[in-house]
């Protein structure tokens, strides 16, 4: 299932991986575990952000998926299933004939 995972980095976490290098590594880690077809960076509430859309075949995957977020990062974290058009269209086409 297409889900999307945020990762809001608190300043002082974020500040000092920036300043010992580790950030980058951190997140590349983080995209070669994911394998994500998008990946966003910005601003959240003040923190950076990160955005992973990523296809997650099973629920077990979340904490191999998940805790370098908490542990590494201390970062806040949220997942949830998301669409893309094409599945929208064929959901609301189900919807409509009652499949």
């Amino acid at each position: 299932m297409r889900m999307v995972l945020t990762a809001r980095i608190p300043t002082p976490t974020g500040n000092e991986l920036i300043q010992n290098g580790e950030l980058s590594k951190i997140l590349e880690s983080a995209y070669a575990a994911l394998r994500p077809e998008a990946a966003y960076f910005t601003l959240g509430d003040g923190e950076r952000t990160a955005f992973f859309y990523f296809d997650m075949r099973e629920s077990s995957q979340m904490p191999t998926l998940l805790e370098s977020f908490f542990l590494d990062l201390n970062a806040k974290v949220s997942l949830q299933p998301v669409m893309n058009a094409d599945e929208l269209r064929t959901g609301l086409s189900e919807l409509m004939s009652g499949t």
